[in-house]
């Protein structure tokens, strides 16, 4: 049984019969009251999760239980049951409260759906209060973990933007957590039955963008064996997220535009019209004002994906959160590797505080899941951290976040012996973003 208490309220004994017969066949626990004033006094006694209430009966009315129930119970969906010629009357009811009304005389299957819709819509109410209640202490959000201002913050954001469906555009560097944010939107959407379908935009080749966005029929070309839906095609009636959405070349920019603006594509090869409902959610590491400027990104596409942005914060604007996250991890790991680590020494502690953490929370996951890997105690030490080395410890006081991306980013390249694929691997980052670093800090093999 589903578990789901229903009361019939009417006062004709055929009708109270057949709804509880119909009812119960689908597993529901259904109680019966012949009056208003009797089903008042269940009410007092069982808390019942759906009313089916007469409009019209002798004595109390349905709308005074309606009226009752909902000043005692806000949560207890009621259902009220009318004749033609009381619609009138049960959108009064509607108005005040009622879920919905019932047309005698209806069909099974239509009562059916209706008690199935309900059950649907109180188990993402209760869903949604256990998320509040869970969240109160405000250092945990979906898979984020913060209890810092600024994180405080993206918190209260997601919660206020996550019901009304809008396109959003998530900013910030590199591993701060902008995926994470994506899917705790798309969580606490009315969509969050629906597919949440990501699009790494930064390592899809431009050559074959198109068939991953918009899909192809087959023999559209070579290695066309067979049709594919594409992303946006398998995001119906959920949510598309376009990481790194400022590394898309300007052809695909104008096509993304289009279906931004009327959610009709084509597949590659094809020439009947799709049409797909989606959110759209996109995250950057860029400044696209700066790109804009600077001519490859388009200014229209922009406004378009700017409907509501945030940035994630830099994990070095927000270090109160690096003991949370930091006792995450190690947990995290910990059962992953079956290694009995429970904590980090002060010392471990005091180096992880001081880093700048160039590579944001991603590096910081990375370097605890090293430290919990090489650790030979129950206490990550310092020398169990990869990245306090004497060249970190050898850097001026005074060096910038770039100087210390350029040099972790040249170790990684030379202890790995420039292999761009496994380096990008280990940074956590794809290999398009990683030329453009090295490009960016004239990194070279001799550096």
């Amino acid at each position: 049984m589903s578990g789901t208490k229903i009361l019939i309220v009417d006062d004709e004994v055929i009708m109270r019969e057949s709804l509880a017969g119909w009812l119960e066949r689908d597993g529901h626990l259904v109680e019966k009251a012949g009056s208003g004033e009797e089903a008042l006094e269940n009410i007092k006694t069982v808390r019942f999760d759906i009313l089916l209430v007469d409009i019209k009966m002798g004595g109390i009315s349905g709308l005074e239980v309606l009226k009752n129930v909902k000043e005692n119970d806000s949560d207890v969906e009621v259902v009220m049951i009318t004749a033609y010629g009381s619609i009138p009357t049960a959108i009064e009811a509607i108005k005040n409260g009622a879920y919905d009304y019932l047309l005698k005389p209806f069909d099974p299957s239509e009562l059916g759906v209706l008690i199935n819709k309900i059950i649907k819509h109180q188990a993402q109410a209760r869903e949604n209060l256990y998320l509040r209640e869970q969240y109160k202490d405000r250092t945990r959000f979906e898979s984020m973990i913060g209890q810092s201002p600024p994180m405080q913050e993206v918190f209260d954001l997601i919660q206020d933007i996550a019901p009304v469906e809008s396109t959003v555009l998530i900013l910030g560097e590199t591993g701060t957590g902008k995926g994470l944010a994506a899917k705790a939107i798309h969580t606490a959407s009315p969509l969050s039955e629906g597919p949440f379908v990501i699009v790494n935009c930064g390592s899809i080749p431009e050559h074959l963008m198109e068939s991953e966005l918009f899909g192809h029929q087959k023999g559209a070309f070579t290695d066309a064996r067979e049709t594919k839906k594409g992303r946006l095609e398998l995001a119906h009636g959920g949510t598309i997220f376009l990481d790194e959405i400022g590394e898309i070349s300007m052809r695909m920019q104008i096509d993304l535009l289009r279906v931004l603006e009327d959610r009709v594509f084509y597949r590659v090869g094809g020439t009947q019209p799709i049409s797909a409902d989606f959110r759209v959610i996109a995250a950057t590491n860029r400044n696209l004002e700066e790109a804009i400027r600077e001519g490859i990104f388009r200014e229209d596409l922009y406004y378009r994906l700017n409907v509501i942005s945030f940035k994630m914060p830099p994990l070095r604007k927000r270090k109160e959160d690096i003991p949370l996250l930091a006792e995450h991890f190690i947990r995290r790991f910990s059962q992953e590797t079956k290694k009995q680590i429970d904590t980090i020494s002060r010392e471990a502690m005091d180096e992880i505080m001081i880093y700048e953490w160039p590579g944001n929370v991603r590096e910081l996951e990375n370097a605890i899941e090293r430290a919990v890997v090489v650790g030979k105690g129950r206490s990550i030490q310092p020398g169990d951290l990869p990245l306090f080395r004497a060249e970190y410890q050898n850097l001026p006081g005074s060096s910038s976040l770039r100087e210390i991306e350029k040099l972790h980013i040249t170790t990684i390249l030379n202890e790995n012996k420039w292999n761009i694929s496994k380096s990008a691997k280990i940074l956590e980052i794809d290999r398009s973003t990683l030329y453009n670093k090295i490009k960016a800090y004239g990194i070279n093999k001799s550096s």
